[in-house]
């Protein structure tokens, strides 16, 4: 195997600047980078990873820790880990997908290993013990999410008020003042408190009070069926409701279907509004339908930045960040008709 002299030689740099590609301690030109890398190929270098770490007491590697949960790993989720994987390989990091367990109960051994500099949590709950139990471990860590008091907390997280808020701002000046909001049903399980659902549905109810609005909220359980039995449910509450918000991608099919299969066409009786989703998931239907859509990709990135930031460069003030979904109108809203007899 090539060592670090035969990779300089071959590439007519320094030994330090190899060694600051393969171990990142140093920003490289790109141009210098790639000439380094492609000396490596042509070589047959290996990066030796585990005696790096040995070396450094540091393995640039960071993981993302995510609910070993199936139902959890929808379209959104993927955006947030590819952008951080990205982000994390442009500042010389790898960053692993691991599926931890809601309670937190497995992260002490899991961390006290060493194989991981710092994680990023994700599918955060109102109150959530593995915050706890990394901020006990002295684990460097930023969250995608939010728990109920996130003061002392470095996050990013979607600023679900703001997105609700715009929703009905954007639902109303098309002249609706009869709104469902059908939303996820965790009681139970062990993602009870999953903060993006309370947050949505605590704003939800706020706003249409204040603005005087009709306002309807019901549970939707998983996929089509979940969906078509939401729509139901909605329907029975408030027969005269002409604006639907959902928040679960994979149970829209079956609210439009419900919806239509009650006699309610999409979007000549009823609009219908997927929050903190995406263009290409909305593309899927028919008609198209009108998204919140999530800034996942850029919160990917910015969780990657500021845990490694933690990791690189000198502490400073937590980062506490919200990005708000941005409306993209596709065939699914209209204008709100006179009420349904």
């Amino acid at each position: 195997m090539a060592t670090m002299q035969e990779v300089a030689t071959h590439a007519g740099v320094s030994i330090a600047t190899v060694s600051f590609v393969v171990n990142g301690t140093k920003k490289v030109s790109p141009a210098t980078r790639e000439r380094v890398q492609a000396s490596m190929t042509a070589l047959g270098f290996r990066n030796n990873a585990i005696a790096r770490a040995l070396a450094s007491k540091r393995t640039r590697i960071i993981a993302l820790l995510i609910p070993a949960l199936e139902h959890r790993m929808g379209a959104t989720t993927l955006e947030f880990f590819t952008s951080a994987a990205a982000r994390a390989s442009e500042l010389g990091y790898h960053l692993v997908l691991w599926p931890d367990e809601p309670t937190g109960d497995e992260l002490t051994e899991l961390l006290s290993s060493g194989l991981v500099d710092g994680v990023i949590l994700m599918e955060v709950r109102m109150e959530d013990p593995r915050i706890e139990r990394l901020t006990e471990l002295r684990v460097p860590f930023t969250s995608i999410g939010r728990t109920r008091d996130p003061s002392g907390l470095p996050f990013v997280d979607i600023d679900f008020e703001t997105t609700v808020r715009r929703s009905l701002d954007y639902l109303e000046s098309l002249g609706h003042r009869r709104f469902g909001l059908v939303i996820e049903d965790l009681t139970g399980t062990p993602m009870e408190g999953y903060a993006p659902l309370p947050r949505t549905e605590e704003t939800f109810r706020s706003e249409c009070a204040a603005r005087g609005l009709v306002g309807t909220v019901v549970n939707c359980g998983s996929s089509a069926p979940g969906g078509r039995k939401a729509a139901s449910d909605l329907l029975a509450a408030d027969p005269d409701v002409t604006a639907v918000m959902i928040m679960k991608d994979d149970s829209t099919f079956g609210l439009v279907s419900g919806l239509t299969s009650a006699g309610r066409r999409v979007p000549e009786d009823v609009s219908v509004l997927s929050v903190a989703s995406s263009t290409a998931a909305g593309a899927q239907h028919d008609p198209p339908l009108t998204t919140m859509n999530s800034p996942g990709r850029e919160l990917g990135r910015l969780a990657a930045e500021e845990l490694i930031n933690q990791l690189d460069g000198p502490v400073g003030d937590l980062p506490h960040v919200l990005l708000p979904c941005v409306l993209h109108e596709a065939g699914s809203t209209g204008p709100a008709p006179h009420a349904h007899p």
